[in-house]
């Protein structure tokens, strides 16, 4: 059985359309890399666990913030390359990143050295156009994006700015 993940992809209609708040992993694996690897705040769960339950608890754990209160929009799970399948919920915020925060995890760095370090899971957020977070997204999650422009545009009459 593949295991199971929930995550939440907050958004923001801005000046320019819509945003997207996304983020990059931390560790020293992720480092130096930006495009193709940042990710929704997400986590695992274990059938019968509530995923929009565990979308929320993940997102303030991994930014330090509670995850805003509005309506959901359930999106399509998307199934990532190690099998996982990832539920995840989109809802409307406008969140102020001073001040967030990620909780952390151990590993052995250098790898061979016998120290263990402690990383952020997360290392930064940021709030990005959907064209731009469609580079820095890991690639399964673009159908995410993609998703929610056509409910946002079904929604509106005249659809959401979408630059």
């Amino acid at each position: 059985m593949p295991k199971l993940s929930a995550g939440l992809l907050l958004y923001r209609i801005a000046d320019g359309g819509v945003e997207v708040l996304i983020g990059h992993p931390g560790g020293p694996f992720f480092a130096r890399r930006d495009e193709g690897v940042w990710s929704i705040p997400k986590g695992e769960y274990e059938p019968g666990e509530d995923p929009w339950a565990v979308a929320r608890r993940e997102f303030e754990e991994e930014v330090g913030k509670p995850a805003p209160d509005g309506p959901r929009i359930e999106l399509t799970p998307v199934r990532q390359a190690s099998r996982k399948i990832v539920t995840a919920y989109a809802v409307q915020g406008d969140l102020d990143l001073t001040g967030t925060r990620s909780n952390t995890f151990t590993m052995e760095w250098p790898k061979g050295s016998g120290q263990v370090r402690e990383f952020p899971e997360i290392d930064r957020v940021a709030w990005f156009p959907v064209d731009v977070a469609r580079s820095k997204l890991l690639r399964y999650q673009v159908p995410l994006l993609d998703e929610l422009a056509v409910r946002l545009a079904a929604a509106e009459p005249d659809g959401p700015r979408s630059r």
